[in-house]
């Protein structure tokens, strides 16, 4: 039985009634977290989980919660932050702002641990006491010293909070074959055995390394070592003004159509992404920046977000809004190196400023870029259902920016830098009407950038970790008024690996809310070939694949051999029609169950005719695709029934290689149809997976060799329990 709260002691009501802005979700949030902390034995290796999404307001909820603890017999908490200097700063000043009536009061005091007292008298410890630390070595070994040597406080009650608690808190590396905790996980597992009443926290929009840990584990270095996985999970909530992964990778933005989700998205050459990492004068010279097709793509960027940036100031001042308050951001993220940067920020002001100089003489490429973001804007502002400013008093305020000195570039590559440039509220000070920030990993957690409207990503790791690259998602948080004028611009490669995370993101989540982590089951390939549990402790997007209801798993990007030839395809796909023509026939009324070996033998015949020529086409794993198809055809409630899919059919398809020109995606995604595919799935898939084969004639005008092939599209049943597999074997 959950214990009663105080809800009207010294801290929780005066906050609440500070803070009128604040939704009565927050709230309920932060009740039900002290609920669960109180009601909840969170040892040391079962911590509270306060779980929310990208800059969705994580913060405000752990500070309401911490109102409430005190009011609730917490003495003393300590708040974990990001090892960075910029970050331990904007968090204590938080927590100075957010709790001044209080400090004021005398009845708390907030410390940086490096600048707080050695000990602490009786008299001080009748007041409630917040020590803020950075996850390194020196502030937590500082803070256990502290506890360990004022018994008093370790005897206190004290509520531990892991903000961002991914982050440098878990992790293991290997070293000659044994694996070891590293040094700041170790220090925080010994912070929590110092403490004698305590309970843990941890706050995070990126639980990946904590909810995939193994429940044991043997490290080398400690004698004794406790993973950290939830307790409990309290999902922050999330209102209608936030954009996050949904919005961005979601269905409405992977519509062929024109939506306002999919407007966001422009794709951006790869291969340009070099050319922003080191100047080639053979490539390009710098005079040619406004018409360089190798920086097409930065150049487009750019030139969009101007014209952006001038609709949202006309629009702005035209609703009654202060001019001077009107002031949009740009993000470039693609290197981590200075050099690059350095660069970067050599290219971008060639940019402006040529474009300064077109305006001045009027020159036609002024007008015809101008013109360009000036169309694509309009469509997104229809949707939106918001003004289009005429076109001439557009490009009269693109060309008074460009005149006026209004466009700031500004440079952010490390912790001194951040620290430079934040502003009191915590996020990057905006100079300017508009404002192009360059820079790598320093702006991540933490760093917001207000009206974020432009954001050219292009940071290209050997496997995409999930957590580090969705908290480079700077364009998450409240920004819904921007929508219209919000572009996002990164290669076809990059977009799909973010939607594979988003898809996994939301997968977690939806399991969280309908059961606990524990409904989530985590499988990989093991070296025989079969299907195995594994615990990873971090998931790599390259080799990961989320199962869920009515997921579609098909190759996307490819192109046909030729009928004849060297690698000619006419055979095997006469092989395949007769297969298919004894197995279920073509276009039936309702599929046809067979055993998962037929299918996946299917599978194996089509997969070499399929050719995946571009180098930045979205990768295809058939193995991960076979190991996925085999683990859905095992979940039927009926033993008997298992291993076995769906089979069904079509011939005589036209579906095109290629999206429309106009289109934000480059290939077509959906070859099978709702009305029937679609419909056919939810009447039939329902404890079994299906698989559909549709026969594409694959005519030249649509983009492909003149030869008939086959497209396959797997989709899982109605009753999938969330899986999260790995195409990594193990032995």
């Amino acid at each position: 039985m959950a214990k009663a709260i105080n809800h009207s002691g010294t801290f929780y009501p005066d906050y609440k009634a500070a803070n009128p802005d604040f939704s009565p979700e927050t709230f309920q949030c932060a009740e039900a977290t002290v609920v669960a902390l109180l009601d909840t034995a969170t040892t040391s290796d079962h911590p509270g989980m306060l779980l929310g999404k990208v800059q969705s307001g994580k913060t405000r909820t752990f500070i309401s919660v911490l109102a409430l603890a005190f009011d609730n017999g917490y003495d003393i908490a300590v708040v974990l932050t990001k090892n960075s200097k910029a970050l331990i700063d904007q968090t204590a000043k938080r927590l100075h702002a957010e709790f001044a009536q209080f400090v004021d009061d005398g009845e708390l005091e907030i410390y940086d641990i490096m600048h707080a007292p050695t000990s602490f008298s009786a008299f001080e410890l009748e007041s409630k006491l917040i020590f803020v630390a950075k996850k390194q070595d020196d502030n937590l070994r500082r803070l256990i010293n502290l506890f360990r040597s004022n018994p008093a406080m370790a005897s206190s009650r004290t509520l531990v909070i892991d903000d961002e608690a991914d982050n440098a808190s878990i992790g293991y590396t290997k070293k000659a074959g044994l694996i070891e905790a590293n040094k700041i996980a170790a220090q925080i597992s010994e912070l929590r055995s110092v403490i004698e009443a305590s309970s843990f926290l941890q706050v995070t929009a990126t639980p990946y390394s904590l909810y995939l840990q193994p429940s044991e584990i043997e490290v080398a270095n400690i004698a004794s070592f406790k993973p950290t996985r939830p307790a409990f999970t309290q999902l922050v909530p999330v209102p209608g003004e936030y954009v996050g992964g949904d919005t961005y990778f979601g269905e409405s933005a992977l519509s062929a159509s024109d939506t306002l989700e999919s407007l966001i998205h422009h794709t951006v050459d790869h291969l340009e992404f070099g050319r922003l990492k080191r100047h080639d004068g053979r490539a390009f010279k710098l005079d040619d920046v406004l018409t360089a097709k190798q920086i097409e793509g930065y150049r487009r960027a750019l030139v969009t977000f101007v014209v952006g940036g001038c609709i949202q100031r006309i629009n702005g001042v035209a609703a009654g809004e202060k001019v001077k308050k009107l002031r949009y951001s740009f993000l470039l993220h693609s290197e981590a190196g200075k050099d690059a940067h350095k660069w970067q920020e050599k290219l971008t002001t060639a940019i402006v400023e040529r474009l300064a100089e077109a305006a001045s003489a009027d020159a036609s490429i002024f007008s015809t870029l101008v013109d360009e973001a000036y169309q694509d804007l309009s469509k997104s502002l229809l949707l939106d259902h918001k003004p289009v400013p005429p076109k001439a008093a557009v490009t009269a305020a693109v060309k008074e920016a460009l005149k006026g000195q209004h466009i700031t570039i500004a440079k952010v590559n490390s912790d001194d830098d951040v620290a430079a440039l934040l502003d009191n509220s915590g996020q990057l000070k905006l100079r300017s009407p508009l404002n192009i920030f360059i820079g790598g990993q320093v702006l991540d957690r933490g760093v917001t950038l207000a009206n974020l409207i432009g954001f050219y990503y292009g940071r290209r790791p050997n496997k995409f970790q999930q957590d580090t690259v969705l908290q480079h998602s700077r364009m998450y948080g409240y920004r819904r008024p921007d929508l219209a004028v919000t572009r996002f611009h990164t290669s076809k490669g990059i977009r799909h690996a973010m939607a594979q995370m988003e898809d996994f993101d939301q997968s977690l989540r939806a399991a969280i809310e309908s059961g606990g982590d524990q409904a989530v089951q985590f499988i990989r390939k093991a070296a025989n070939g079969t299907i195995v549990p594994c615990s990873p402790n971090k998931i790599l997007i390259a080799t990961t694949q989320t199962l869920r209801p009515h997921k579609r798993i098909l190759p996307i990007g490819f192109q046909t051999f030729h009928r004849t030839g060297a690698n000619g395809i006419g055979k095997a796909v006469e092989q395949i029609d007769a297969t298919v023509k004894q197995v279920c026939g073509f276009n039936a009324s309702e599929p046809k169950i067979v055993p998962v070996q037929i299918a996946l033998d299917l599978l194996d015949q089509i997969a070499p005719t399929l050719d995946f020529p571009e180098d930045d086409a979205p990768p295809f794993d058939w193995d991960a695709a076979k190991a996925a198809l085999i683990h859905l055809s095992q979940q039927h409630s009926d033993p008997s029934k298992r291993g076995k899919v769906l089979l069904w059919a079509a011939k005589d398809r036209d579906s095109s290689r290629l999206a429309a020109a106009s289109s934000h995606v480059t290939y077509i995604e959906t070859p099978d149809s709702r009305k029937t595919e679609g419909l056919m799935a939810l009447q039939h898939a329902i404890e079994t997976p299906i698989l559909f084969l549709l026969r594409q004639n694959g005519a030249e005008d649509k983009g492909w060799r003149g030869t008939p092939f086959y497209w396959p599209v797997i989709r899982a049943q109605a009753k999938t329990p969330t899986t999260i597999y790995t195409s990594e074997t193990v032995d």
